[in-house]
């Protein structure tokens, strides 16, 4: 199983959240050529900084891509001084994906998070 990771800011509206989310998700599947329908991906978990509470980034996840039967979590993003605001997390477990293959998506604000993966 690979498990790949990525990150994005959005603003603490709930649109800003679902739309950036979407975005996060959709390009982690492009860069890893991860079709959402194949039954792959076994679970999508979430973090967010304690600043973005507007709205869940798996509810509009899983309707953007019909995900049905993937587990997701939700977690809060641990506070730590001087950290990015404003940030979502992702992390994908995907069955049958090379660890070493994957190609994990920092996106925006986000790319300071990991610049050698960016």
């Amino acid at each position: 199983m690979g498990v790949v990771r990525g990150a994005v800011c959005a603003e603490n509206t709930a649109e800003s959240i679902k739309k950036n989310a979407t975005e996060l998700i959709g390009e982690i599947f492009t860069r890893n050529n991860i079709d959402p329908r194949s039954g792959r991906i076994e679970a999508i978990l979430f973090t967010a900084t304690e600043d973005l509470t507007a709205a869940y980034p798996a509810t509009a996840v899983r309707k953007a891509y019909g995900l049905s039967d993937v587990a997701f979590v939700c977690a809060r993003e641990m506070s730590v001084e001087h950290s990015l605001e404003h940030c979502l997390r992702a992390a994908v477990f995907v069955r049958d994906l090379d660890q070493r293959m994957c190609k994990h998506c920092y996106i925006g604000k986000a790319a300071v998070l990991r610049p050698d993966l960016s």
